[in-house]
């Protein structure tokens, strides 16, 4: 079907580590930008004061990534993977770019219309990000599992990067005038580079890797149409005498229906692992933890603390010795998270910061690791096709979870007099 020649084994593994160093960065660049907007939340309530601006935004962006994403997994088999990718890059990087502009033209002044506007731009973010994690998650999912597994420890790294950020701007900028307004600032002008440097890693050097090159060669074998562009990109075509051959292999894979039934469980797994998660972090760790010793820096150290055992966990499954596969194992591991409820809410009430710091890093810690190996064994046994298509369901459900974990965090005021 392609020119590429499928018997040079050496040379398909060429540029494996250099894949999962762009995969890492590609990752980082799917999130940094909604996690930059969400750490310098306090600057936006100083600005927005009242206008709830983090539960707002956070509303505002998931029914544009879930909506997004729920029709471009429909349509999946027929959109082009590349250009979907580099639109939803693309898309980070003007947006990201704009709300430093909006905030440079307006003087981080407040008032309605530069809040309308910012929620607009998160809008932005929300439709972005169902470009990139269904698009970037797909394409991974016919590849390595070592790929997967690097994307989602570069998602984590956002999380991870932006606290490290916000607590170094904390401690420069805290006394100074504007303050908070220098650390934003500082903030988006980061994401807008690394949004940037996405754009040209995805579009010219991850395409011409050989070992990426064979894997979208052998989906393409398999009747894939959505990696065509990315194999022109290498220089690769398809030929035009195998088109009825690819039409019949397209015909024969299994259906969205039929493939979400037989991983309904993995499906469940993400959802349930997002809806605990979101329903602690962060709105809980940030309002109802009390106050202790750690003032005004215990909501922040909790999480620099998750996110940076989000990212550590997310390696863990690289030791094979380490990595959970067995299907019912990882339901149990999930649904015993539940735990952590109560865990939470006794410490809240009567534990000191010291157990609730160790908390904080167990969800982490379950949350990165639990996520990586659903993600990287559901796909295995399927073809090309297949794999991107249940990369993208998979990332549906686990966007769903995110917003239903959103949605539930509120609960935990509810009898506190703030409805």
């Amino acid at each position: 079907m392609v020119t590429s020649d499928e018997n040079e084994e050496p040379r398909r593994l060429e540029g494996k580590q250099k894949a999962m160093a762009v995969c890492f960065i590609l990752g980082l660049g799917s999130l940094v930008s909604w996690n930059s907007m969400l750490t310098i939340g306090d600057y936006y309530y100083s600005v927005f004061p009242k206008y709830h601006p983090a539960r707002v935004l956070t509303l505002v962006y998931q029914p544009f990534a879930i909506g997004t994403l729920l029709i471009m997994s429909y349509y999946e088999s027929r959109i082009n993977t590349r250009l979907r990718n580099l639109a939803g890059f693309i898309l980070f990087f003007a947006s990201t770019f704009a709300v430093l502009i909006l905030d440079l033209v307006t003087s981080g002044k407040g008032g309605i219309g530069p809040y309308i506007g910012i929620c607009l731009l998160a809008a932005c973010f929300g439709i972005a990000d169902a470009h990139v994690e269904g698009g970037m998650v797909g394409d991974l999912c016919f590849m390595c599992p070592e790929f997967i597994q690097s994307y989602f420890a570069g998602l984590a790294a956002s999380g991870a990067l932006t606290s490290i950020l916000r607590i170094l701007t904390k401690l420069a900028f805290e006394k100074s005038h504007n303050g908070l307004r220098k650390g934003a600032i500082l903030f988006l002008a980061i994401s807008t580079f690394i949004e940037f440097l996405c754009i040209f890693l995805y579009a010219i050097y991850f395409t011409k890797l050989p070992i990426v090159k064979h894997y979208r060669a052998k989906a393409a074998s398999e009747g894939s149409k959505t990696v065509s562009a990315d194999l022109a990109a290498a220089g690769i075509q398809t030929m035009p005498n195998d088109q009825e051959s690819q039409d019949i292999k397209e015909q024969m894979r299994l259906g969205n229906k039929q493939l979400l039934l037989e991983n309904l469980d993995y499906a469940a797994d993400l959802f349930l692992i997002y809806v605990l998660t979101l329903s602690i972090f962060p709105g809980f760790l940030y309002e109802d933890t009390g106050s202790h010793k750690l003032g005004a820096w215990y909501a922040i150290v909790l999480i620099a603390m998750y996110n940076v055992m989000d990212l550590i966990s997310r390696y863990i499954p690289l030791v094979k010795c380490l990595k959970l596969e067995s299907r019912k194992g990882l339901l149990i591991a999930v649904l015993s998270r539940f735990l952590l409820i109560p865990a939470f809410y006794f410490t809240a009430k009567y534990g000191d910061q010291g157990w609730m710091i160790l908390l904080t890093s167990f969800l982490g810690l379950t949350n990165g690791y639990l996520t990586v190996c659903v993600l990287t064994v559901a796909p295995k046994g399927y073809k090309g096709p297949e794999q991107n298509a249940l990369g993208n369901l998979l990332v549906l459900f686990l966007l769903t979870g995110i917003f239903a974990g959103v949605c539930l965090d509120w609960l935990w005021i509810i009898g506190k007099g703030s409805f």
